[in-house]
């Protein structure tokens, strides 16, 4: 079971599109970005997708607008998780802001779980019958037909019309039909506008370098995130959070996508924290350089006194006598 994915493993190098076109098909959604499941509803219904009953679907809120009401959906989450023993942590103050590298990185992780999960077995599953109980799971599922291709909607129109309608629906379409053949089969024919096989294949094979391309170029990227990510987690740690160097790095990896001025202040962050340094190495030299002549001079005071009282008797009468000596007039030689 993939509870704990390490950031390098390859889970976290699936590309957005193959994340949207998995949850769309999965769930009957019509997403077009990964950050609009950072309400947490869509999260919760894949694991319902994966262990059925097992996520109280009442409680799921996919109307949900304020960050309150996202938060209640993933504490639905955790509950399912913390019955199925999944030790993953969900980030939900990072998540519920709806930033797309986040929510991709907690998305892809889910992906692979879904996959480990029995399988990935989920052929079975309803996701429009189990929305229903949700609080604004109808709508959606009306929003998400509603935003279904042209052809799905326009079959459907005759059934739910009378007989004689439908007779013209289906007439109406027949000639609508009949109208497109015959305006694209001069065009074709003329050699003007249709293309040979040789060049539909040139233009198969472009589209198909350029999805390898984007599928490579999106590996990379999610690959340097992953080592982004990385060092975002280290700057947190406490015991280095509070330095200069983890500072700058900080300043550099929060700043906006137009800042161009960024490395110039980081730089200065370490140049002033340099001369702070310097200053108080210099005012501690200072300090020490004061202490040790004053120890020096009160050194000297005490030896004086000590070699002054380790005489004796007779070496300071005599250190007396010529003192007297030296110092009087009246000496006779």
């Amino acid at each position: 079971m993939a509870t704990n994915i390490g950031m390098m493993d390859s889970a976290y190098f699936v590309g957005r599109s193959e994340i949207l076109s998995w949850i769309n098909s999965t769930l009957h959604l019509n997403l077009s970005k990964v950050e609009e499941a950072c309400t947490g509803a869509v999260h919760c219904q894949l694991m319902d997708a994966v262990h059925p009953g097992m996520v109280p679907m009442h409680k799921v809120n996919f109307d949900a607008k304020s960050e309150y009401e996202m938060i209640q959906n993933y504490k639905v989450l955790q509950d399912v998780f913390n019955k199925l023993k999944v030790t993953k942590h969900i980030e939900v103050n990072k998540l519920i802001k709806g930033r797309p590298l986040d929510n991709l990185e907690f998305m892809q992780w889910m992906k692979r779980y879904c996959d480990c999960a029995n399988g990935g077995q989920m052929n079975n599953y309803n996701a429009l019958e189990r929305r229903e109980a949700c609080k604004g799971g109808k709508e959606l599922s009306k929003k998400s037909a509603a935003s279904q291709p042209s052809t799905k909607s326009s079959a459907s129109v005759p059934k739910q019309g009378t007989s004689h309608n439908g007779r013209r629906a289906d007439a109406a379409h027949a000639n609508a039909a009949n109208q497109s053949v015959k305006a694209v089969r001069p065009s074709s024919s003329g050699g003007r506008s249709g293309c040979s096989d040789a060049e539909r294949t040139m233009f198969e094979q472009q589209i198909t370098e350029l999805k390898l391309s984007i599928d490579s170029l999106e590996k990379e990227r999610d690959f340097y995130f992953a080592k982004l990510r990385d060092i975002e987690i280290l700057c947190q740690t406490p015991d280095i959070e509070k330095l200069p160097v983890v500072g700058a790095m900080k300043r550099i990896l929060y700043a906006a996508e137009d800042d161009a001025s960024v490395v110039a202040e980081a730089q200065a962050m370490m140049s002033e924290q340099e001369q702070g340094v310097e200053l108080s190495l210099s005012t501690d030299e200072g300090r020490r350089n004061s202490d040790s002549q004053k120890r020096k001079s009160i050194i000297n005071v005490d030896v004086d006194a000590a070699a002054s009282n380790t005489l004796s008797p007779r070496q300071r009468l005599s250190e007396i006598s010529d003192v007297h000596c030296s110092g009087s007039p009246l000496v006779t030689y």
